[in-house]
């Protein structure tokens, strides 16, 4: 068996895997606002449990990682783990691993893995998985072969430029996620609220700092008008993403996934029809558009794909 670990800004997760992609066992710890090396600590008793109870069973491990796997130092850089701007896991994880052999990825990198091993990705040479969720990632798949650039941050298309002028609030994310993330549904809902004294809807009675997509997205379904404006940004905003990546890399297929879609696989029919307008007309004639076959389980099925290939190389 192969064992995947998918680190998220809030939980842990394992799982085991057969080589034929089959799952075993899942289990989830929520990191309950653990930073730095009290991350590590978790991550390492986590896998000495596993290797502890079915260790002549492991052939590998893979790692997913919420930012930059750094591939020459095996550190990682994870802005929402405090602590973590240049991390040596691969090595923590190796202390406890022995001969195991261990491979990480960035999670929109595992993303992508996973569908081509066992989700919407199967038998695709060039594929995309968008994933909208806190933030927003792509996992990119190139002629079978994962896009991670010079510095392995390929991929990073929450910074995609898709507005003007530039504005310092995109400092920090980038414009594409500010306006589009889960995150960002709720600070375009915020900000339309402030400019629109004639509301007087439900989102207005949401204190700021706790009004959340969700609220939002329970907006929309009660025909909210805030919430209805929202979403029509949001659309807009995806389409000219995707358009972008469409234009750029040509795939097969552009795979919606993280926690926004979700609710947001209702507004597919208007995202491609948004995404029509902009990008090469001919490649966006090629493309279809699909949600994950995973769901949540893609990053962690793209670490156990992680592990089966290093059992692979290392035959």
């Amino acid at each position: 068996m192969v064992l995947g670990i998918d680190l998220g800004g809030t939980k842990l997760a394992t799982a085991l895997f057969t080589e034929s992609g089959n799952l075993v066992k899942k289990d989830s710890r929520a990191l309950d606002r653990r930073a730095g090396k009290q991350v590590g600590e978790l991550i390492r008793e986590t896998v000495a449990g596993y290797l502890a109870s079915v260790d002549s069973r492991v052939g590998a491990i893979g790692v997913s990682v919420p930012g930059i796997s750094r591939a020459k130092t095996g550190t990682v850089w994870a802005p929402n783990i405090p602590g973590w701007e240049d991390y040596p896991l691969l090595e923590e994880i190796k202390q406890v691993a022995g001969n195991i052999p261990v491979s990480m990825d960035s999670d929109r990198a595992c993303c992508i893995l996973g569908e081509l091993w066992r989700g919407n990705a199967r038998g695709c040479k060039d594929a995309i998985y968008l994933a909208v969720g806190t933030g927003i990632g792509a996992g990119i798949l190139i002629d079978g072969t994962i896009l991670r650039g010079a510095h392995d941050i390929a991929g990073s298309v929450g910074w995609m430029a898709l507005d003007k002028p530039f504005r310092d609030k995109y400092i920090a994310c980038g414009c594409f996620e500010y306006y589009a993330s889960g995150d960002g549904i709720a600070k375009l809902a915020l900000e339309m609220l402030s400019g629109d004294n004639a509301y007087d809807g439900p989102l207005k009675n949401c204190a700021p700092d706790a009004l959340t997509a969700h609220d939002v997205f329970k907006g929309f379904d009660n025909n909210d008008p805030i919430a209805l404006k929202v979403f029509d940004e949001c659309i807009q905003y995806w389409g000219m993403a995707v358009a972008n990546l469409i234009s750029i890399f040509n795939p097969e297929k552009i795979i919606f996934g993280g926690g926004v879609f979700g609710p947001a696989l209702k507004f597919l029919d208007q995202i491609r029809l948004e995404a029509r307008k902009w990008a090469q007309p001919i490649s966006m004639t090629k493309v279809t558009f699909e949600p994950s076959g995973l769901h949540g389980d893609a990053a962690i099925y793209g670490a156990g794909f992680l592990a089966l290939n290093k059992i692979t190389d290392n035959e």
